[in-house]
This record gives C-alpha cells, sequence and structure tokens, in this order.
C-alpha cells in the first residue's frame, strides 16, 4: 500500500495526539518526523511513537525528504508562518485551527500555498464526529426544510493557566474555542454569516482582561438568506466538557451533542452523580482520527480536501468580526468578499 509520508510540527497536547493517530490509526500514512522548540519533548514524544527521526525547527523537518505532508499544530501565533514555510518547500498540509490570528497574515498565507500548487485542509474535526456527519446528511436532505436558527454551545471544563494569555502565542476565545462554532455555522446552516453582534464578560476573572481576552462570550448572527443564530462560548464551566449545536427548520430540529457520557441529573464544581465528558481529546476522539483518515486519503488519491483554505478564512472572518463587535460593543458587518459564497 502506497503510504504519506507525514511530518507533525508541534507536539504538545493536540500536535500528541494527531502524531499517535497518524502513527497507528491511519494505515494509508506513514509518521515520518516529529518537531518541536523543547528538544526533551521532541526526544520522549519520538520515543514514544517508536520513531528514529525529530528535530527542534521547522526548517529541519521540511528539509526531510520523506515528509510529503506537514500536520501543523503550532500555537496560534505560529499558523501562517508555518503554512508559508510548508508551502514554499512544497509539502502539502493539515494545519489546526485557526488559519491565522488576522485577516492579512491568513490571506497571505493561502496565497503562498495557491502559488506553490501544494493542497491545505484546516482542523474543523467537528465535521468528522458522528453526530454532527448525521446531522449534516439530514440537512443536505432536506428533512428539516429551511434552516432557520443556530444555536450552539461550547464550554471547556478547565480554566486555561495564566500562562497561555501572558504568552502572547494563543488566540483570545473566539479564536481559540469559539471559531469551531463559526465554522459549523456556515457549514450546518449552508449560508454565510453577514452579521454579528458579541457579548461578552470577564467578571469571574478580571485580570484576563488586560491580554485582551474574555471568560464568556455570547455572539448573536445574522445569515444572508435571513435566517439567525447564537453561539455562547465558556473558558471554565467546572463540571465538564460540554459542546451541544441546534439546527431548527422549518419542518423540524436537528440536536447534536450531550454532555453526558452517562444520564447526569446534577452538576456541579465536584462533577455530577454519572460521568460526564471531561476534555475535548475524549469527546472528540473519533472525529480526529477519522478527519486524518480522510485528509491522508484525499491527499493521496488526488481527491478534493473536506475543509478547505477558503473555509478558514471565512471562519476566520467570523471571528475577526466578534472580536471587532466586543471592542466596539456594537453589531459589525462581515466584509462581503469574506461573507460571500
Amino acid at each position: 500500500m502506497r503510504k504519506l509520508g507525514v511530518g507533525v510540527l508541534g507536539v504538545g497536547e493536540m500536535g500528541k495526539r494527531h502524531a499517535e493517530n497518524l502513527r497507528r490509526l491511519v494505515p494509508e500514512a506513514r509518521l515520518v518526523a516529529i518537531a518541536d522548540p523543547f528538544p526533551e519533548r521532541a526526544r520522549q514524544a519520538a520515543a514514544e511513537l517508536e520513531i528514529e527521526k525529530y528535530f527542534t525547527n521547522l526548517d529541519d523537518l521540511l528539509a526531510c525528504k520523506e515528509v510529503d505532508t506537514v500536520v501543523i499544530t503550532t500555537p496560534d501565533k505560529f499558523h501562517a508562518g508555518a503554512i508559508t514555510a510548508a508551502a514554499r518547500a512544497a509539502k502539502n498540509i493539515f494545519c489546526e485551527k485557526p488559519i491565522a490570528l488576522t485577516m492579512a497574515d491568513a490571506e497571505a498565507a493561502v496565497a503562498e500555498v495557491t502559488r506553490a500548487g501544494v493542497r491545505m485542509q484546516i482542523g474543523f474535526m467537528r465535521r468528522y464526529g458522528p453526530g454532527y456527519a448525521a446531522a449534516m446528511e439530514r440537512i443536505e436532505n432536506g428533512e428539516i426544510g429551511e434552516p432557520i436558527i443556530f444555536k450552539s454551545v461550547g464550554r471547556d471544563k478547565d480554566a486555561p493557566p495564566m500562562s497561555a494569555f501572558q504568552s502572547g502565542i494563543n488566540g483570545m476565545l473566539f479564536y481559540t474555542n469559539t471559531i469551531h462554532d463559526f465554522d459549523l455555522a456556515r457549514w450546518l446552516m449552508r449560508d454565510e454569516v453577514t452579521e454579528v453582534h458579541a457579548h461578552t464578560t470577564c467578571s469571574i476573572r478580571p485580570e484576563i482582561a488586560q491580554y485582551g481576552d474574555v471568560v464568556a462570550s455570547v455572539v448573536n448572527l445574522k445569515f444572508e438568506r435571513g435566517a439567525i443564530g447564537n453561539i455562547e462560548s465558556y473558558q471554565q464551566a467546572v463540571y465538564g466538557y460540554d459542546v451541544r449545536t441546534e439546527i431548527v427548520g422549518s419542518k423540524g430540529a436537528i440536536f447534536v451533542g450531550t454532555i453526558q457520557q452517562t444520564p447526569a441529573v446534577f452538576l456541579s464544581a465536584s462533577g455530577g452523580l454519572q460521568n460526564l465528558a471531561d476534555h475535548f481529546l475524549t469527546t472528540f476522539a473519533e472525529a480526529y482520527v477519522l478527519e486524518m483518515r480522510d485528509f491522508v486519503h484525499n491527499i493521496l488519491h488526488d481527491k478534493p480536501l473536506r475543509v478547505s483554505a477558503n473555509d478558514g478564512i471565512r471562519a476566520l472572518a467570523i471571528a475577526s468580526a466578534a472580536e471587532a463587535s466586543h471592542l466596539q460593543k456594537q453589531p459589525v458587518q462581515i466584509a462581503a468578499q469574506h461573507a460571500a459564497a
């Protein structure tokens, strides 16, 4: 069987999971090498993954001839630069969300991808979750009629440490969390978001405001064809990892997701009476595997990629508008070139 040689850039929590999947659960892939700026982390990950090649910088990873494709799982700030470097090295790319932290950086990186003639997929793994995939199939079959209302909830269990804000290498809540919901909104509604109005709070953790972030947000959406929506994001729900989505149409509705691994009737800081989902890598474990299998297969067989660079641009445009709305405290329209299908 022909296999795709893959290198993973960044083996923190997310990168390690992708590397593990590529090494053991993606038959058409061969994990060739990893790179991470922390030498000991790179060495240890390589040992655990049972691979020989590990590097401490992207240039060495790109110079490895056996690497056909690069999986980028660095902190958000470095995505655009890594995309540009990989494209110039003629490597195909899988990049975790967000594609960049500014529209200018995203568009410049995508221009490099286009110029190099390589292909890139953005890591919106929720599209691969069985519940979301089933919902999309029913929507496409017209079973709920015309989608009218989109609602989504994304609550992380544990509060990020202060170092995550102080480092300046990660995007704010809209880019790290809500961008998944922004992608789902345009994908499941099969429409483009044209206006957002963000409401935010730092009330229980005012110290993070100095770093331009928020603890929680509610973002109202308007869609091109007249539908409306609402997305809630929360960084420290305490009780569990809680991701749910609703799509209400003219003939019915679909509810996706649950906080329960088994039924629960009470939620508190100490948890529930039954087991609750506690982490995104647990909730979306299957989706991450399916996502990488699909990406590798489509690259190998020259098939269309399911989540395009353009999808990354459009989700980022919504996140950028939400940040502007948060700062201006008023609704913000999304530029036509980014909202148009």
